[in-house]
């Protein structure tokens, strides 16, 4: 038997501001700040684009995040909001109330329509920090968004680029997400014309016209003066179907890195899938005469580094760069590590000993000996929570001496270690029964010390389901054979 909710005073007030559209938007001035919230998401969701439009002149809070109520675009809804905004822009007089500051149209701060509490508006984090950056820009209406370039402008793009392009002396735009990925130059160009490179704080760049980009956009890298996060993926910087000179082809991976060196906020990087010649990682990690003295101005916090052919020069440039001595998180992907490259690894795991939380080493074509060179660096990690050595060959008696190593180490709460080579049959296959025997005993030597949160041991695929398998240390069994 359900319980009838009669609705509250405030749910029955909003639903009268809706009935009555015409009156509301006469009578906008006069409505209690507490309902401006509730009313806009109900005009919004409800397509009432003239409500709507008038809801953003009168809106009385310094911030307003639109685009979290905007799950998929619609342009119509879109140029609602811009129309609100053009009224406020061109008003001669701006209302009393006038306070909009940010119109943010990201994907995000649902909070701000989920919770209301006092008389002003709802604080996070987020919301809090664009309120700041507000305050430093009281002239200006702020524009805020993400951007994710492909091969052509979506319809939503398209119609924000051409707005925008029209107001660039009236609102301040800023875009502090961008993607490109193999995107027309001339795309990114017109982009970043109207969007301030200065205010991008995360980028990720896909692209196999690495040249062009370069001649191009190179100018606009260098003002990303608050960039703190870059992914680089998939780039060839040694083109060899492109007619050059020796000199022009060692030259460019040169030029290219070195405008990292203009990069003074830069926390995390992400470089995947890079070709570099032999060497070349010297210009971002090592002294670079050409140039700067070294590349990275700022010390990193993440530095990953997945499907790349690193040198031993290349390795030992890693191991004695500062800008990575206060590393949080390091992670290889992909990448092979050599005998000769493990002594290296073990000197930077040295030097960030006292800030490393999580090292992950996966799929490095690591055996025994890399395993065993690494094992006393490791133990001085003492703030490391997640370690992650899949897919790395190991025997059993190295993986029982890495499992006590870890258990010294108070602060892991989660742990991914390969299956070792004895569960394995000549052809590759695993062992079930042999596996299944095996991993409670080296779930032993790890709870000996401590109980652990997350331990996983892996397979590279099981026999059962195909599938990567993981041990649960609860049922003490595969998961997949349960």
């Amino acid at each position: 038997m359900s319980i009838y909710k009669p609705p509250t005073l405030h749910e029955l007030a909003v639903q009268s501001l809706l009935w009555n559209e015409a009156t509301t938007i006469s009578t906008l001035e006069y409505l209690p700040i507490n309902l401006f919230p509730q009313v806009f998401k109900e005009a919004f969701t409800g397509r009432r684009m003239g409500l709507l439009k008038a809801m953003v002149v009168a809106w009385p809070f310094s911030y307003l995040p639109v685009g979290a109520l905007m799950k998929t675009p619609d342009v119509e809804l879109f140029q609602a909001v811009l129309d609100g905004v053009d009224i406020l822009q061109t008003q001669k007089v701006r209302p009393r109330s006038w306070r909009l500051g940010i119109l943010d149209l990201r994907n995000m701060n649902q909070d701000f329509w989920d919770v209301w509490a006092g008389r002003d508006w709802y604080y996070s984090t987020e919301t809090e920090r664009n309120a700041q950056v507000c305050n430093e820009l009281r002239q200006d209406l702020k524009v805020v968004t993400e951007l994710s370039l492909s091969s052509h402008l979506k319809e939503d793009q398209a119609h924000l680029l051409h707005w925008a392009q029209q107001r660039k002396d009236r609102v301040r735009l800023c875009c502090v997400k961008m993607k490109i990925c193999d995107s027309p130059i001339e795309i990114i160009k017109e982009v970043l014309d109207i969007f301030p490179p200065d205010y991008i704080e995360e980028l990720e760049l896909y692209t196999s016209q690495v040249q062009p980009f370069l001649c191009h956009i190179a100018p606009h890298l260098d003002r990303m003066t608050r960039l703190h996060k870059f992914n680089v993926i998939h780039m060839v910087l040694n083109i060899h179907t492109v007619k050059n000179t020796l000199a022009d082809i060692e030259m460019f991976p040169v030029q290219f890195l070195s405008h990292f060196c203009k990069l003074n906020s830069l926390k995390h990087l992400s470089i995947d899938g890079i070709y570099f010649l032999p060497g070349h990682m010297h210009v971002l990690f090592g002294y670079n005469f050409l140039f700067f003295p070294r590349c990275l101005k700022s010390p990193l916090e993440t530095l990953t580094i997945a499907l790349c052919r690193l040198s031993q020069s290349d390795l030992k440039q890693l191991s004695q760069c500062q800008g990575l001595w206060q590393l949080k998180h390091l992670k290889f992907r992909n990448v092979v590590l050599s005998r000769l490259g493990a002594p290296h690894l073990r000197v930077l795991l040295e030097n960030t000993a006292d800030t490393l939380q999580t090292l992950e080493l996966v799929e490095c074509w690591m055996e025994d000996s890399q395993f065993s060179a690494l094992l006393p660096a490791l133990s001085l990690c003492s703030h490391l929570n997640t370690v992650n050595f899949c897919d790395n060959k190991i025997s059993t008696a190295v993986l029982k001496k890495l499992l006590q190593s870890v258990a010294n180490l108070s602060n892991i709460t989660v742990e991914f270690y390969p299956a070792p080579l004895e569960c394995y049959d000549p052809l590759g296959s695993v062992l079930v029964e042999k596996f299944a025997q095996l991993c409670p005993e080296l779930l032993d030597i790890r709870c000996a010390k401590r109980q652990p949160n997350t331990i996983r041991f892996t397979t590279d695929i099981c026999l059962e389901c195909y599938m990567p398998c993981f041990y649960d240390t609860e049922a003490r069994l595969c998961q997949c054979w349960q």
